[in-house]
């Protein structure tokens, strides 16, 4: 069988044995022995112990929605690597995710509640943000059709400054909305439940196959863009089409669990040490990574302090800091 593909099952049966631990541990932790009951109880929908009411209604929702999460980000980082083929981007470094923020952020402040097409009013906002930042920042950066990297990091820098001003000033001027919005930026999945599950589900899961689907065609932009083209691969078209899987993941990760920073960074990397730079394969071990950084840092997040919990994008900006300035760093000669 394939080396990469048994290396993918690998990471799936990690991912699998870290939710089955993830089940257990937290304030109130549910041992092995307790399992079986437990989940019985669960399956006949009569739910009435502590054990049941936590697993069910707090849990078991907050660990799959850290999965597609971070799933989500780890995936928009792998297809942002290749489009600009940098290894420093991530929705969080060029401006997606602060994009999607101030989208999240202006709804909040204007109250819209509103739906369309059976998305809610957050989530088209941060879509809308995602994609509009994104776009600036490519448009900024570019120089001759080409993106460099100091260009492209200077531009997401810029741009994530002025949207982090924008969102303080509305937190300011709005501050009875100060702690709601603040509780976006810091990134938490705290109080998380089957209907924020629900809602970004078929998002995260359009995005994924979306990207997944262009595999071949970021594999033929590793070459350049003319050799790209020579195989029939439309510039503009599949401009677009990244963009739009991008931020379509990265505006419902944002919109189920705010900031957080980092993942699509650092799961690629590990991804090609481990399966190579062919996307194809590429893109759902940068999932499965993502899944499993995300739901760790939540873990770590929800249990480190004991009764009180830290927001989980303080961890993953304490794991992927040292790690983007160590990519920083040796990756200067290129630049």
């Amino acid at each position: 069988m394939n080396r990469k593909v048994l290396i993918l099952g690998g990471l799936s049966g990690i991912l699998l044995v870290t939710i089955a631990i993830s089940v257990m541990v937290g304030s109130v932790t549910v041992s092995l022995s307790q399992f079986p009951e437990t989940w019985q109880e669960i399956s006949s929908g009569q739910i009435f112990s502590s054990h049941a009411t936590i697993l069910w209604k707090l849990r078991l929702p907050r660990i799959l929605l850290a999965c597609l999460t971070g799933a989500a980000l780890g995936v928009a980082g792998a297809g942002y690597q290749g489009l600009f083929r940098n290894p420093l981007a991530d929705p969080f470094v060029i401006g997606s995710a602060s994009g999607a923020a101030f989208g999240v952020a202006l709804v909040i402040v204007m109250g819209v509640q509103t739906t369309l097409f059976g998305f809610s009013a957050m989530s088209l906002a941060a879509f809308i943000g995602s994609l509009l930042a994104v776009l600036c920042v490519f448009i900024l950066a570019g120089r001759n059709r080409e993106t460099p990297m100091v260009s492209l990091l200077l531009a997401g820098v810029a741009l994530s400054t002025f949207l982090s001003a924008c969102v303080s000033l509305l937190m300011i001027v709005n501050s009875e909305k100060l702690f709601v919005i603040f509780g976006w930026l810091m990134g938490s999945l705290s109080g998380r439940s089957w209907a924020e599950l629900q809602a970004v589900t078929p998002l995260i899961a359009v995005g994924l196959v979306m990207m997944w689907l262009l595999s071949r065609s970021l594999d033929a932009l590793a070459f350049g863009e003319e050799t790209a083209a020579t195989l029939g691969l439309g510039r503009k078209k599949f401009l677009a089409l990244v963009l739009s899987a991008g931020s379509l993941l990265t505006a419902a990760a944002v919109s189920a669990a705010g900031i957080i920073g980092f993942v699509g960074l650092i799961c690629p990397h590990i991804a090609r040490r481990l399966v190579g730079a062919r996307h194809a394969y590429l893109i759902p071990a940068s999932a499965l990574l993502g899944a499993m950084l995300l739901l760790i840092a939540d873990d770590l997040a929800r249990t480190i302090m004991g009764n009180s919990e830290l927001p989980v994008g303080i961890m993953t900006a304490m794991l992927g800091g040292p790690f983007f300035l160590f990519l920083l760093k040796t990756k200067r000669g290129t630049a």
